[in-house]
């Protein structure tokens, strides 16, 4: 039962308050052993559990997916290797992975994607880290339209989309080396800007470090970040800024 048909019952008199709280702490998350299944956060925050694949034992995963799925109908994992894949797979055919973003899920074919986030990248080499973050949006149900490419060493390149990026409702921000592009996305835009730093480049970047305190120290307004490398929490973090753009 879920939250509103709990309440719905004690005020109908069909059950009593106590039952009624035996269903909602039953309900609050299911016990494998290994783990315990929040089944009841897509009720609580409007976003179901999702999968952090890498460093899971094999069966804990594969009990794991197929216990979501089953609940769900859908289910989303991250960071998983070609290996987890090809486990999953061989039990779920219809599942999907995409190597770069190392993203795996199953979802309904015609899922309804609303709104608009755009996701931006300083070069290439960040588009592993763009995609995670764009495929976690799209399952989420947000329309999301990829730039990739635009960084400080070619502005003109990112003036040639301005328009495009300023009509979304969110903006993600993924560079590595110094991450100057939240900065710079940060002065030209009105919409908010969610940084991204990566672990790209060259030895001072420190994996990452150097991005991140960029971001954090920017003098631009408007700019939230992430963790080093967190394409899934800006994906997130974009997906609730645009449903409260589109009123859901």
């Amino acid at each position: 039962m879920t939250l509103q048909q709990v309440l719905e019952a004690v005020k109908e008199g069909n059950i009593s308050v106590q039952e009624a709280e035996k269903l909602l702490k039953a309900d609050s998350y299911q016990e494998m052993g290994y783990a315990k299944l929040d089944t009841g956060r897509k009720e609580r925050t409007g976003f179901g559990e999702v999968i952090y694949c890498s460093n899971k034992a094999d069966d804990h995963l594969l009990n794991i997916f197929e216990r979501l799925y089953r609940d769900e109908g859908e289910v989303l994992g991250t960071r998983a290797s070609q290996e987890q894949y090809e486990l999953i797979k061989a039990h779920f055919p219809q599942v999907q992975y995409d190597p770069v973003s190392r993203i795996i899920k199953i979802e309904p074919a015609d899922k309804k994607r609303v709104g608009k986030v755009a996701v931006c990248t300083a070069g290439t080499a960040d588009i592993p880290v763009a995609e995670e973050a764009a495929q976690t949006a799209e399952f989420f149900g947000t329309a999301v339209e990829r730039i990739y490419d635009v960084g400080v060493s070619g502005m003109h390149r990112l003036f040639s989309r301005l328009d495009t990026i300023q009509s979304a409702n969110c903006v993600v921000a993924v560079a590595g080396m110094e991450g100057a592009l939240a900065s710079v996305m940060g002065g030209l835009v009105s919409r908010p800007v969610i940084a991204v730093p990566t672990s790209v480049g060259y030895g001072a970047s420190f994996h990452g470090l150097s991005a991140l305190l960029t971001m954090i120290n920017s003098c631009a307004n408007g700019i939230a970040v992430v963790n080093i490398d967190n394409g899934y929490g800006a994906g997130y973090l974009a997906t609730q800024i645009n449903r409260l753009a589109v009123g859901e």
